[in-house]
């Protein structure tokens, strides 16, 4: 019902809870609805006791709360646990809402990342042999490219098409266009990953305000239904990952259009985290937008660009927008705008005769709205995965 980002990018003097704040402010006022008819929130990332401390900063006092934490699926999880709460009775407006510091917090979250890595459990067994987060995202791509051929200038084309994206939203962090040639010639971070194949790390918040049905005649825009949810788990350790070239988003996927009766052929956008290149690619492939292997050529000619086929990560996504360490709310604030016809000048994709993502017409042309987005967020090193299915 209602969507917002805080203030974003590089955000010095704010605090996460200012940020959390700013958020659900804009995302109320978004809605044309009074705060009074929040009686639950969700919210994980900030505080020992969230969301209990960001709703008493909130000044809330919900009979519904939710803090499942399961990296950056979180928010599409939350979604789907918010939305069958609302079915049921149990809640009548959730507010989803986060807010980071990531980017000014930089040096204090490396050392508490670092702890908690070697706090014992699964990951015990592979901290002594250096694996990063990142580095277990590059094995992932490299038996991708193993597997089935897929080249380095493909995963390229990813980090580039989310910049030529970025490139029309003024809220993006970085705008300037981008080459194949510079994603490969960047600095190394981890084989086969150079800098411009991960994500950028900012400030920002961001809330979504889900609200039951009763209340659609007094919002402040047309409404966005869910249509379908989907989540699945798959792993933590490495060795316990039955393939590198299939994420969970295959199971979550699966569910969510199993759910909203609709599939990959219906879908006109997609908002897929991208905290690296290779994972649009193979969430994807996993969405069923093209077979297993063929996520490489998917990705050419493109295809994920506003005017593209499938129009993907309309506002830059984590690799040049925002990512201020969980992204997957944002994801969901994209998508309403732009099946809301609300994503600006420039962003708003249009629908025409020639299928999906095609007919932005840049001569005054009208084309239809966008009428069915899929949202999919993944968490930790594809360990878990939400997915969420919304239509106008």
């Amino acid at each position: 019902m209602g969507v917002a980002l805080s203030d974003c990018g590089r955000v010095d003097d704010a605090s996460a809870y200012a940020l959390h704040a700013q958020a659900a402010r804009r995302a109320l006022a978004d809605s044309g609805l009074g705060r009074e008819v929040i009686d639950g929130i969700a919210s994980a990332g900030l505080g020992t006791l969230a969301p209990a401390e960001v709703a008493e900063y909130l000044g809330l006092r919900p009979r519904w709360v939710d803090s499942t934490s399961v990296g950056g699926s979180t928010w599409e999880v939350m979604a789907a646990h918010a939305a069958d709460a609302i079915a049921a009775g149990h809640a009548d407006a959730v507010l989803l809402v986060y807010g980071s510091t990531a980017r000014a917090d930089l040096k204090a979250r490396r050392r508490t990342a670092n702890l908690s890595f070697g706090a014992g459990g699964p990951l015990q067994f592979e901290v002594p042999y250096g694996h990063t987060l990142i580095s277990k995202y590059a094995m992932a791509a490299r038996r991708h490219m193993y597997e089935y051929g897929t080249t380095l200038e493909q995963l390229a084309q990813v980090a580039v098409q989310a910049r030529a994206n970025a490139a029309a939203n003024p809220e993006a962090m970085y705008r300037e266009p981008i080459t194949v040639d510079e994603v490969l010639s960047g600095p190394m971070i981890a084989d086969p990953f150079t800098k411009l194949h991960c994500c950028i790390r900012s400030d920002g918040g961001c809330a979504v305000l889900l609200a039951a049905e009763e209340y659609v005649a007094d919002c402040a825009s047309a409404p966005v239904w869910v249509l379908g949810t989907g989540e699945h788990v798959s792993h933590t350790a490495m060795s316990e990952w039955a393939d590198f070239t299939v994420s969970p988003a295959a199971v979550s996927g699966r569910l969510a259009f199993e759910r909203a009766g609709v599939g990959p052929a219906d879908v006109d956008i997609a908002e897929i985290y991208d905290a690296f290149t290779y994972m649009t690619l193979v969430t994807l492939e996993d969405l069923g937008f093209c077979a297993k292997g063929e996520g490489g050529a998917f990705v050419e000619k493109g295809r994920l660009q506003l005017d593209g086929e499938l129009p993907t990560n309309t506002d830059g996504g984590g690799l040049s927008a925002q990512h201020p360490g969980m992204r997957g709310l944002f994801l969901l604030v994209e998508a309403v705008r732009q099946l809301r016809g609300e994503a600006g000048e420039g962003r708003q994709v249009w629908r025409g005769d020639g299928g999906r993502g095609r007919g932005r017409l840049e001569d005054g042309g009208r084309g239809r709205l966008p009428e069915v987005a899929v949202v999919s967020g993944t968490g930790g090193w594809f360990c878990s995965s939400g997915t969420v299915v919304l239509g106008r």
